[in-house]
C-alpha cells in the first residue's frame, strides 16, 4: 500500500469532490427542465468499481441520493455485461436501489489505462415519466405501473453512441417527450465532464496514490463517525412519526423507530411500523436506508461523506412494513415524503440523548405540486413541477429558519420569474405562512403561502405533500409547527379541499382558477413559556403572530403594542400550573 502524507490526502479528497462538483454544474447548466436547472433536483457521484460503494459526492448533491445512488450503482454492476468505454446505463426502477420513477439514474463505467477504475453516476428528476397523471405524483396510485415508465438497467449509450431504439421507447411513453432530449444529453454530458476531470486527477497523482487515498478516506470517515456516535450515551431510544395517509386509505401510517446505541455502533429497528399500504407512500428499502443515513449526517454534519461514514449504522430490514416496498407497490411519495418522516423519527428518538445538538422537526415535506396541461397561445403541452420550502425546527442555538429547503435535499423552489416565463400561470402570492412556526423557547421557522393562477388553457393538478393532519413535532416541550394546506378556488364552485388534505390527483382547473398552498412551519424547541417576551413582541411587530396567538402560544399579553409584564406573569403562572 502506498504511504500517503496528510497534504496529498487532503488534496486528493478535494480533487474527488471537485470532480463531482463539476459534474453537478455541467448538469445544471445544460439541463432543459427548470426542476434540474433551477431547483437543483439532481446529484452526481463517484462509486467503487466492485460494489458501488460511495467514494465521493458533490457539495451540491441531494443528501437522499447519497445512499440510493450507491445501492443503484451496485444493481447496475451486478447486471453489466461486455463493458467498453462510452457505455452508459439508464435506470429508474425503484426496487433496484432507487427512489421514485421520476428520479432517473445514469450510470457509467470509468476506464483508466484500459481498465475500469470506478463508476460515475448521476440522478436527475425528470418532470414526467408517463403514468396516470402529469408529473408522475399519482396520489391515488395502487400499483407502480400507474406512476410511469419503469426502466431496468439498460445501455442507453453504447460505445459513446445513443441507442436510438431504446430512446424511442422511452420518448414514446412519457409526456412532453420533445423537451426530454435536452435533459438526457445534459445528464450524459455531465458524466463525460466527470471522465475528463477524473482522468486529469489520476494523471497528476497516479493510480496507486489515488487508490490509496480512497481507501484511507473511507477508513478515516468511519473513524470520525464512530467518534461522534461515542458521544451518545449507551441505551435504547424510541421515536415515532406519522405520514398523514397513503392517498387511498385516509388513515395515518406509523413509523416506529427504535435505536440501540452500543459502544460506537447504532442499530435501527423499524419493525413496529405500519404494514404495506395501498397508496404511493410505500418506501423502497434503498430510500429507507438512505433516509437514516441522511438523518445521522444532519446530526453529525462534520463527518465527510463516503461509504465509511455509514459503516457504524446497522439497519434491520423492516420487512412486512410500508418501509420495505416490493413490486408492485406504488412508491411515488417515498423519496420526497416518507424519507422525511423517517428522518423525523430518528430526530425524535435521539433528541433526549443529544438535547444540545438536536432540534425540533423541520417542515418535512417537499410539497410536490404538478400541473400539466396545454398552452393554447404557445401551441404546446407542458408539465409544471414545483417543490416548496418550509420552516426549520427551533434548536438550542435559536429560532428555526423560515422557508428552508427540505430535510432530504438542497433543492429550491424554481424562481417565480422562470415559472411565469415558461408556463401559462401567474404566481399571485408568495409570502410567509404567518403563525406556522411552532411555539417554544426558540420557535420554529415559518412555511410559505403561495397562490398559482391559471392564465390560459386547461390543466390537471396533482399533489403529494404531507404534514396536513399534524404539524412537525416540537422538542423538549415545544409545540408542533403549523400544518400543510391545499385549496382550489374555481369560478362558480365552492372551494375544493382534498379529502386527504395534502394529497390528491387529476384535479381539473381552467383559466382564472387558483391553487392555494400553505407549507408547514417548524416545531418549537423548549418550553414556550420561557421565550423572552421581547422576542414575542418582535415577532408580533413583524406580523408573524397575532396578539391572540401570543397569549395562547407563549403566554405573553400585549396591550397597546407593548408587553403587559404583570398580566404576562399571571398568565404564564396559570398556564404553567395547568401543564
Amino acid at each position: 500500500m502506498t504511504a500517503i502524507d496528510p497534504v496529498t490526502l487532503a488534496v486528493v479528497q478535494s480533487g474527488l469532490i471537485q470532480v463531482c462538483n463539476e459534474m453537478d454544474l455541467a448538469f445544471v447548466r445544460a439541463a432543459f427542465s427548470p426542476v434540474i436547472s433551477e431547483a437543483l433536483d439532481r446529484s452526481d457521484g463517484i462509486y467503487h468499481r466492485n460494489d458501488g460503494a460511495l467514494i465521493a459526492q458533490g457539495d451540491l448533491g441531494l443528501p437522499v441520493f447519497v445512499g440510493t445512488m450507491q445501492f443503484g450503482t451496485r444493481e447496475v454492476i451486478e447486471r453489466a455485461r461486455d463493458l467498453e468505454p462510452g457505455d452508459l446505463y439508464i435506470v429508474n426502477d425503484p426496487y433496484l436501489g432507487g427512489t421514485h420513477l421520476m428520479d432517473v439514474r445514469f450510470v457509467k463505467p470509468f476506464f483508466y489505462e484500459g481498465e475500469i477504475f470506478a463508476w460515475l453516476a448521476n440522478t436527475g428528476h425528470w418532470p414526467d415519466t408517463g403514468g396516470a397523471v402529469p408529473g408522475g405524483f399519482s396520489a391515488n396510485a395502487t400499483e407502480v405501473e400507474q406512476e410511469g415508465l419503469r426502466l431496468p438497467p439498460v445501455k442507453l449509450f453504447k460505445g459513446g453512441e445513443i441507442d436510438e431504439e431504446i430512446l424511442a421507447i422511452i420518448l414514446s411513453n412519457i409526456r412532453i417527450a420533445d423537451q426530454r432530449i435536452g435533459d438526457i444529453k445534459a445528464q450524459a454530458a455531465a458524466l463525460t465532464v466527470g471522465e475528463r476531470r477524473f482522468t486529469a486527477l489520476l494523471d497528476r497523482y497516479g493510480r496507486d496514490v489515488v487508490e490509496a487515498c480512497i481507501v484511507e478516506l473511507r477508513v478515516r470517515a468511519e473513524r470520525q463517525m464512530r467518534a461522534k456516535i461515542a458521544t451518545i450515551p449507551d441505551g435504547e431510544y424510541h421515536g415515532v412519526s406519522y405520514v398523514d395517509s397513503d392517498g387511498v386509505v385516509d388513515e395515518p401510517l406509523k413509523i416506529d423507530m427504535r435505536i440501540v446505541k452500543r459502544d460506537t455502533d447504532l442499530h435501527f429497528d423499524m419493525s413496529g411500523s405500519s404494514p404495506p399500504c395501498l397508496g404511493p407512500m410505500n418506501s423502497v428499502i434503498a430510500t429507507t436506508r438512505s433516509s437514516i443515513y441522511l438523518a445521522i449526517k444532519h446530526i453529525f454534519p462534520e463527518v465527510p461523506i463516503n461509504a465509511g461514514t455509514f459503516a457504524p449504522l446497522h439497519i434491520a430490514d423492516p420487512d412486512g412494513t410500508f418501509l420495505y416496498a416490493r413490486y408492485p407497490r406504488p412508491v411515488s411519495g417515498c423519496a420526497a415524503e416518507v424519507s422525511q418522516r423517517i428522518a423525523e423519527a430518528v430526530f425524535a428518538a435521539l433528541t433526549p440523548a443529544l438535547p444540545d445538538q438536536l432540534f425540533a422537526a423541520p417542515a418535512g415535506t417537499s410539497g410536490n405540486f404538478a400541473l400539466g396541461g396545454h398552452d393554447p397561445t404557445m401551441g404546446r403541452n407542458y408539465v409544471l413541477y414545483l417543490i416548496s420550502g418550509g420552516g426549520y425546527g427551533g434548536s438550542r442555538d435559536g429560532d428555526g429558519l423560515s422557508n428552508g429547503c427540505s430535510t432530504i435535499g438542497i433543492s429550491k423552489t424554481t424562481p417565480i420569474e422562470v415559472v411565469e416565463q415558461r408556463y401559462p400561470v401567474l404566481i399571485e402570492r408568495y409570502a410567509l405562512h404567518e403563525g406556522s412556526g411552532g411555539a417554544g423557547e426558540h420557535r420554529g421557522g415559518f412555511g410559505v403561502n403561495y397562490t398559482v393562477r391559471v392564465r390560459r388553457g386547461t390543466a390537471r393538478a396533482s399533489f403529494v405533500m404531507d404534514h396536513g393532519r399534524t404539524g412537525p413535532q416540537g422538542a423538549l416541550g415545544g409545540r408542533d409547527g403549523g400544518v400543510n394546506r391545499v385549496r382550489i378556488e374555481r369560478d362558480g364552485h365552492p372551494d375544493y379541499i382534498p379529502p386527504h388534505l395534502s394529497k390528491d390527483q387529476d384535479i381539473r382547473v381552467g383559466e382564472g382558477d387558483r391553487i392555494h398552498v400553505s407549507t408547514p412551519g417548524g416545531g418549537g424547541y423548549g418550553d414556550p413559556l420561557k421565550r423572552a417576551p421581547e422576542a414575542v413582541l418582535r415577532d408580533l411587530r413583524r406580523g408573524y403572530y397575532t396578539d391572540e396567538q401570543a397569549a395562547e402560544m407563549f403566554g405573553v399579553v400585549i396591550v397597546d403594542g407593548a408587553v403587559d409584564e404583570a398580566a404576562t406573569a399571571k398568565l404564564r403562572a396559570r398556564t404553567g400550573r395547568r401543564k
